[in-house]
């Protein structure tokens, strides 16, 4: 059995295009294929990375199930193609007819965008796209946070289908290192650590059972 309990973030990596050097030591990178011999007792949540196997994932849906069970986090990254991550829908992606249509907005004020200006996710490095190309349909009660400037949810939390929380972003990986906040000024270099911290905050409130998943 893999186990790195001096994390608790467990990242599922792809090992494609992604590097896995400069995470901080809270992450643990483990192969995917190498998910069903990894001990998660230790974790609070378990990010999944876009271009994972997701046929495998769904083979081994159950792991994922569990881990959620037993009131922990996920964060998804990406785009569903396979139903491994219960209750949530597959990836639709956007009609882009103008540049204008990938433009986004924040749903609401939260936590893991404070001081975050849209302006910087939208645009990298001059091009727009990046960000987002698409959604997934929510599930019912969920906690909307980005969307397009049409309504389309981008990013969402669900507390419903599962005892756990999901997070679910249908772009790239927010938590860990990527180019997004790397120019001078930029304020996405703020998500990263807004967003662990949100999932250290929302792991200790469902374990207490502060969470209703009604």
């Amino acid at each position: 059995m893999i186990s790195m309990s001096a994390a608790k973030f467990i990242v599922i990596h792809p090992f494609t295009i992604f590097s896995v050097t400069n995470y901080s030591e809270e992450f643990a990178i483990v192969d995917q294929y190498d998910l069903p011999h990894t001990d998660l007792s230790e974790y609070m949540c378990m990010v999944v990375l876009p271009f994972v196997d997701q046929t495998f994932l769904t083979k081994h849906k159950a792991i994922i199930d569990r881990f959620l069970a037993q009131r922990k986090v996920v964060c998804f990254f990406g785009h569903l193609s396979m139903p491994w991550l219960h209750q949530q829908q597959m990836f639709i992606p956007r009609v882009i007819q103008h540049h204008s249509d990938y433009d986004i907005a924040l749903a609401q004020a939260h936590p893991i965008f404070d001081g975050v200006k849209v302006q910087h996710m939208l645009v990298n490095r001059g091009v727009k796209g990046f960000f987002a190309r698409g959604h997934h349909p929510v599930p019912p009660h969920s906690e909307v946070l980005l969307t397009f400037t049409d309504g389309t949810p981008i990013t969402y939390i669900d507390r419903t289908s599962t005892n756990g929380t999901i997070f679910v972003h249908a772009g790239n990986n927010l938590i860990g290192p990527s180019t997004m906040g790397t120019e001078s000024g930029n304020s996405t270099s703020r998500i990263s650590p807004q967003l662990r911290q949100w999932v250290r905050d929302e792991y200790k409130n469902l374990q207490k059972g502060e969470i209703n998943h009604a």
